[in-house]
C-alpha cells in the first residue's frame, strides 16, 4: 500500500453538522439539472443507484447523505420495451404511484421547471400487495410535450418540502 492510498482514505471526512435538506427548486433546477448536463459536484451528495433493485429498508445504507430523507439519481427503465410505462418493481414489492404529478416552479413563480410524483412501496405482488408506510418521491424534468406539464402556475406562493 502506497502513502498515497492512506492519504486519500484520511481526507475522507464527514462535514461536522452538514444537513443535506434540499427544496424542490434546488433539487431539480440544480442537482437534476446538473446531472443530465453531466456537470460533476466536487462532492457526492446524491448517488446513482438503480433503486429498484432493493427493496426499501435497503437504501438507508446505500445513501450518500440524508438520514431520514435519502437522495438517490435513478434511471428509468420501461416495463415494457415501447412503452412509457416505468418498471418499479423491487424484490419484495412494488412502488406505486399514488395521485398526479405536481408541477415544481422557478423561484419566480412563473415557470415549471420540474415535476414530482408520491409513491407508496407495497409488499408483494401487484394484486394483493399490502401498503406499507415507505414513500418516495420521483422527480424528473419536464419534456415540452408532456401532457401533465401546467401552462402557468395556479399558485405563486407554492411552499418547499
Amino acid at each position: 500500500m502506497d502513502e498515497r492510498s492512506d492519504m486519500d482514505k484520511s481526507d475522507e471526512v464527514l462535514l461536522p453538522d452538514f444537513r443535506f435538506h434540499p427544496t424542490d427548486e434546488e433539487l431539480v433546477g440544480f442537482y437534476l439539472k446538473r446531472k443530465i448536463q453531466q456537470k460533476p459536484l466536487s462532492i457526492e451528495l446524491i448517488r446513482q443507484l438503480d433503486i429498484y433493485k432493493y427493496d426499501p429498508w435497503d437504501l438507508p445504507k446505500l445513501a450518500s447523505s440524508g438520514e431520514k430523507e435519502l437522495y438517490f439519481y435513478c434511471p428509468r427503465d420501461r416495463k415494457y420495451r415501447n412503452s412509457a410505462r416505468p418498471n418499479r418493481v423491487t424484490g419484495d414489492g412494488f412502488w406505486k404511484a399514488t395521485g398526479t404529478d405536481r408541477p415544481i416552479y422557478s423561484s419566480e413563480g412563473t415557470k415549471c421547471i420540474g415535476l414530482k410524483k408520491s409513491l407508496v412501496f407495497y409488499k408483494g405482488r401487484a394484486a394483493k400487495g399490502i401498503k406499507t408506510d415507505w414513500m418516495m418521491h420521483e422527480y424528473r424534468m419536464p419534456s415540452l410535450n408532456d401532457p401533465s406539464l401546467p401552462k402557468t402556475p395556479k399558485d405563486k406562493n407554492i411552499p418547499a418540502l
